[in-house]
């Protein structure tokens, strides 16, 4: 790993928690309280099922089931260097909400909250959902070659299931937000040359 790559890994792991930091005072909470409530509030049935449907492929199990498809196609590589970058980021997420241990929506104001899936184990900070995403797919289209196209797709697709998480009710904006820093610091750790 080239020292560029850890100063950035490091600057992304910084900025991660600053958000984190951010989001624990009192004008981060209102503020995270009020993006929480506009995505929260619903778009209809069809919406409800978009994000209930998508918010899983940021699933360490997705990202396992994704590193085998890619190592069926001739990638073992990509599939294990995204599928290792995936799973230090979801331990990272595990270790920091149960030192931060701050209470999901549905559990600190339950009866402002539209759950909409199963209540989820651990904490709320940070959302390891988008970062295992982010990891995954930054470290395999980096290994894979992908032109900037198809990496803004896969960008979006990470981006869909972050606002999943605060659709669905289980995570704040603050949370998503510095579980994709953390999962793009993490990237950073994984970027060295073919």
């Amino acid at each position: 790993m080239s020292a560029r790559a850890l100063a950035r890994g490091l600057a992304l792991g910084a900025a991660a928690l600053a958000v984190g930091v951010w989001s624990s005072t009192e004008q981060g909470r209102e503020r995270d309280m009020k993006g929480f409530r506009a995505v929260n509030s619903g778009r209809g049935p069809g919406a409800d099922r978009v994000y209930a449907g998508v918010t899983e492929l940021g699933s360490w199990w997705a990202a396992g089931a994704a590193a085998g498809a890619l190592a069926l196609t001739g990638n073992r590589r990509a599939a294990a260097r995204a599928l290792e970058a995936a799973s230090l980021t979801w331990f990272a997420s595990q270790g920091l909400k149960r030192l931060v241990l701050r209470p999901r929506p549905y559990d600190a104001d339950p009866d402002a909250t539209r759950l909409l899936i199963g209540k989820p184990n651990g904490t709320s900070w940070p959302s390891s959902h988008p970062a295992v995403l982010v990891t995954f797919l930054t470290v395999a289209g980096r290994e894979l070659g992908l032109a900037g196209g198809a990496r803004r797709a896969l960008s979006g697709l990470s981006n869909a299931v972050g606002v999943s998480r605060v659709y669905l009710g289980v995570h704040y904006p603050s949370d998503v937000a510095s579980g994709v820093l953390l999962g793009r610091a993490v990237a950073e750790l994984f970027s060295s040359g073919r």
